[in-house]
């Protein structure tokens, strides 16, 4: 039973990638300013390049969970490799927290007056309290995770 219910969350983990990274790539072809302008403008614009660019460490998190499961799928819950991708997972839900906060100053400070930044400032706060709240579990799992693993070890 453990190993379907592994495959079965791995292969959700890999539709969240997905959907995340078609999300990424086409939502800038759908938004309002994109309609007269070609291509290449539409994804050299710098805050697109940086939600690229702030989008790493949420898919490493995925693959860090990946991995999880597969340790999890081998009997190796509670080895030293698990504790390692846990903490990887606390260190990128931290960083894109960081990385959303600083995309919501940039648009609070650089938008332009005839915009309303409240819709967009409401998801980076909804979006870092749900990475603080990841981040913190996170720490909780790492050291359940490393107690139990210095106990096996013993």
């Amino acid at each position: 039973m453990k190993k379907y219910s592994t495959i079965f969350l791995r292969a959700v983990i890999v539709l969240i990638g997905l959907v995340a990274l078609v999300a990424i790539i086409r939502f800038p072809l759908t938004e309002g300013r994109a309609a007269d302008l070609d291509l290449f403008s539409i994804y050299a614009d710098p805050f697109i390049i940086y939600v690229y660019l702030a989008s790493i460490p949420f898919f490493i998190a995925l693959y860090q969970a990946f991995k999880i499961l597969g340790y999890i799928a081998q009997n190796k819950a509670f080895s030293p490799s698990s504790v390692k991708a846990v903490r990887n997972i606390k260190h990128c839900t931290i960083i894109q927290g960081i990385l959303i906060v600083m995309a919501g100053l940039y648009i609070r400070i650089f938008h332009a007056q005839g915009d309303d930044p409240a819709g967009f400032l409401a998801i980076c706060i909804v979006t870092t309290f749900i990475s603080i709240v990841i981040a913190t579990a996170a720490d909780v799992f790492e050291e359940l995770l490393r107690n139990t693993a210095d106990i096996k070890s013993e």
